[in-house]
């Protein structure tokens, strides 16, 4: 993640945490930095008169949170019936093994390295555990594992951290390209228009009640800060550090070590199109 200033999209206020859809549920993470805004986003998602329940990103491996989402389920008179990873990163995933001790669950993710269990997951999957139905959008570019989860019956897109509730979201060069990423916002954007998606919920951050404008506004940032990077080579920064220093130079410093894999992200990019 990059600069945490809020964005379009007409975040929600109150509390993070709590029940942000018809299906969807909120359980944060006490895991809170500059990287994870206000903690990671764990998401229980299932159908109102279902016994099953599907959590998304269980998180870190703290035990008090992994706890609480197991509680938070039973307490709706429920169980874990499946576990859904949006990307690798130890915010989102590191918790996983726990939980399935926790659970008995399985855990399908992109990456085969991090399932627990036979089946995977990719793009244009369809998961109907307790009947839910929740499609897998394909949306790399942050990692190269990123998925997003459309939850049709809400009109909502789970987007794990390619689209954040504050601020915007690293490219983490070199795993995360920055061409794959900018096809996966024109994806999420299409989504907007297509599908009937009207709210984010983020990995990390308010949930995000305009989704096309949140989406729009990352576009248009993301083409602004590529032009900064290629004025600042014009203009002699050569190294990522030197761009970074130019160019972000309105970011807490503390985020710059973000900043430069994107940076790099952007300059492999420009390269690769023999724009610098």
């Amino acid at each position: 993640m990059t600069n945490a200033a809020a964005l379009p999209g007409q975040p929600r206020g109150g509390a993070i945490g709590g029940p942000a859809s018809a299906r969807a549920h909120c359980v944060l993470a006490p895991n809170p930095s500059a990287m994870t805004l206000d903690g990671t986003n764990t998401w229980i998602v299932a159908e109102p008169d279902s016994d099953l329940a599907v959590v998304i990103d269980p998180g870190p491996l703290h035990e008090g949170h992994l706890a609480n989402v197991v509680a938070t389920v039973e307490q709706a008179g429920r169980r874990v019936g499946l576990t859904l990873l949006t990307h690798g990163h130890a915010d989102h995933a590191e918790g996983a093994s726990r939980f399935v001790e926790l659970t008995g669950t399985r855990v399908r993710a992109l990456d085969p390295a991090l399932r627990l269990g036979d089946e995977g997951l990719a793009g244009g999957d369809v998961v109907t555990t307790g009947g839910l139905e929740l499609r897998v959008v394909p949306t790399p570019g942050h990692t190269s594992d990123s998925l997003s989860f459309h939850l049709p019956a809400d009109g909502v897109v789970l987007t794990g951290d390619t689209v954040l509730g504050r601020g915007t979201t690293m490219v983490a060069h070199p795993d995360g390209r920055l061409g794959e990423y900018l096809d996966s916002l024109r994806r999420l954007r299409s989504m907007t228009v297509d599908d009937g998606v009207h709210t984010v919920l983020p990995g990390h951050g308010p949930v995000l009640a305009d989704a096309r404008g949140a989406i729009e506004y990352y576009l248009a940032h993301r083409a602004s800060r590529l032009a900064q990077v290629e004025t600042a080579i014009e203009n002699g920064y050569r190294t990522a550090p030197e761009v970074v220093a130019h160019v972000y130079a309105d970011v807490d410093r503390s985020l710059w070590p973000a900043a430069e894999l994107s940076v790099r992200a952007q300059l492999e990019y420009l390269g690769e199109r023999d724009l610098i």
